[in-house]
This record gives structure tokens, C-alpha cells and sequence, in this order.
């Protein structure tokens, strides 16, 4: 259920048990195997969908809000909180438990996981558990590996089925989430704060925007005048006004240019023009208060 690298799940909170699977976890390569089911006849069926943390990637909000058909600033307000941690780089969202005795988690019905799927990335892998160390400056991938996350109250692992860890991320429909979620931790471990960067708040709210809050960042695209300023290939223009997934890719490009200064995202010439000083700024920034409102 954990990546020890994963997008911005720990902010540092959980290194010492990050260390230790590091140190100390069975390691999992795809071919080796193990036994677990979970369904309805399990004696302890649901009662692991109470009282935990589950740390929300950005592509994990958009398959939900797309499920429960709401826009993401619902989904945000009415399913999510985000902790304030000393020392946070990034955002983080959390799914945010009912406030019942049990803490059970707002998506559970008495038959199971009421968006079973489209449930989020940590859901999916137990009961297995991903580590990884850090990739290095040169390119070399760090080493990754899984193990088997064991639940006091869980009963699955007694259950006579038997999986290859590659069986059991097909099965779970694993891919898409861990592209998601590679190309976000991308973000969340950027050499920008290796370096020892800091993003200032309002970096931080256009960082939060930009991944979780895709329909605000939507109205940021098209009703301010970013489109007037820089090169997007009209297409693709085109795809994210409608697709989510289109946005989010966007988002990215967006996050890696405004925030860390990489060439992702590229001016127009009569931009460059404009800030070398031979046109005139105010034709083409007619629009620059929609700007500042959602930075």
C-alpha cells in the first residue's frame, strides 16, 4: 500500500519506516508468488476500509471526481484533507474518513468499495507494497521492489488463491496509475528542491491547482490569456478542453515550466518581442487579472 517514494505521501513523516523496508522487507520480484483474496465470504471483509491514510495522487482525484461526477473542487471540499506538515515541499491530499465511530472511509457500502473501479492507487496494490530508492543525478534507476504488507485484522493472506506479483497488478489494473504516479513524483522529488528550493505559497496553491483542482486549472488555461502567450499545439488545446487526462498531462508541463523554469512550455515570438520592448504589452495581455486570480 505504500511507495517510499511515492508522490509526496511522507514528506519525510515516515522515513524511518521507509528505511526499514528498505533494509528489512522480503523482496518481491514479479514472477515470485503469493496467496491472498479478499470478497464478501473473508470473515474480516470491509474492516480494512476504516480509519486509514490514504495519500491521493492527482490521477487518483480525477478518476474519482469523474466516477462520482463531480467537479474536482467538490470532490476536494467534500472527500479530502490537506495536512499542514512541517517542512511540506508539496501538497498533499488525503481522503478524508467519515466522522463516525469507525472512521470508515466515505466510499464504503455494505457490499464493498462503492467505486471499486475506480478506487485509488493504494487500494489496488495491497496487499502488496512497493519500495524504491531514489533514481541518481545520472540517470540510473534506483532499485525497486515489492513486499507483502500483512494487516493484524486481515484474513485474505489465508485464502487458498495464489498470484504471481505480475498477475496481481494485471488484475488490479496497476499501469495507468504507476504512470501517473511516476510521472508526479517527478514533480514531488524535482531537483528544484534537492537543490534546496522553496516554493512560496503562492507557488504552492498554483502547484495544488494544477494537479488536484483540474477544473479551476481549466478556467486558468482558457479564460485567461496563457493561450495567447504560449505554443500549444491547437490539437491539444482541443483535447483538454474536454478530456481530463489531456489536462493533467498539460498541468504537468505547466507545473515543470512556471514553477522549476524547465523549457516545457514554449513563448510566442511576439511575446518575446513584447518583453524585449518593441510591442506593446497591454494588446496582448488584455485578460491578466484571471491570471493573478487563480495564481
Amino acid at each position: 500500500m505504500s511507495d517510499t517514494n511515492r508522490a509526496a505521501s511522507d514528506q519525510g513523516a515516515h522515513q524511518p519506516l521507509a528505511d526499514r523496508v528498505l533494509a528489512e522487507a522480503p523482496r518481491l520480484g514479479p514472477d515470485d508468488r503469493f496467496s491472498f483474496a479478499c470478497h464478501a465470504g473473508v470473515p474480516c471483509f470491509n474492516k480494512c476500509c476504516r480509519d486509514v491514510n490514504i495519500f491521493l495522487s492527482p490521477y487518483d482525484v480525477l478518476r474519482l471526481k469523474q466516477r462520482l461526477r463531480m467537479t474536482s473542487g467538490e470532490f476536494l471540499d467534500r472527500y479530502t484533507l490537506m495536512p499542514v506538515q512541517k517542512d511540506m515541499r508539496t501538497p498533499v491530499v488525503v481522503l478524508r474518513m467519515n466522522a463516525d465511530a469507525e472512521k470508515t472511509c466515505p466510499m464504503l457500502t455494505d457490499s464493498g468499495c462503492g467505486v471499486y473501479t475506480d478506487r485509488p492507487w493504494p487500494c489496488r496494490m495491497y496487499p502488496l507494497g512497493l519500495a524504491a530508492q531514489k533514481d541518481t543525478p545520472d540517470g540510473w534507476q534506483g532499485e525497486r521492489f515489492y513486499f507483502l504488507l500483512h494487516d493484524q485484522e486481515c484474513r485474505g493472506h489465508a485464502e487458498a488463491k495464489e498470484w504471481t506479483v505480475r498477475a496481481w497488478l494485471d488484475d488490479q489494473q496497476i499501469d495507468a496509475y504507476d504512470q501517473w504516479g511516476e510521472a508526479f513524483k517527478e514533480l514531488t522529488l524535482h531537483k528544484f528542491f534537492e537543490e534546496g528550493g522553496v516554493l512560496s505559497p503562492s507557488k504552492l496553491h498554483m502547484f495544488f491547482t494544477a494537479c488536484y483542482d483540474l477544473d479551476k486549472f481549466r478556467r486558468f488555461v482558457f479564460d485567461s490569456t496563457l493561450l495567447q502567450r504560449f505554443e500549444v499545439d491547437e490539437d491539444f488545446v482541443e483535447e483538454m478542453r474536454y478530456d481530463d487526462e489531456a489536462l493533467l498531462r498539460f498541468a504537468f508541463l505547466w507545473v515543470r515550466f512556471s514553477l522549476f523554469g524547465e523549457p516545457t512550455v514554449r513563448a510566442r515570438p511576439e511575446v518575446v518581442e513584447a518583453f524585449q520592448g518593441s510591442l506593446d504589452k497591454r494588446a496582448l495581455f488584455t485578460n491578466a487579472a484571471a491570471d493573478e486570480a487563480t495564481s
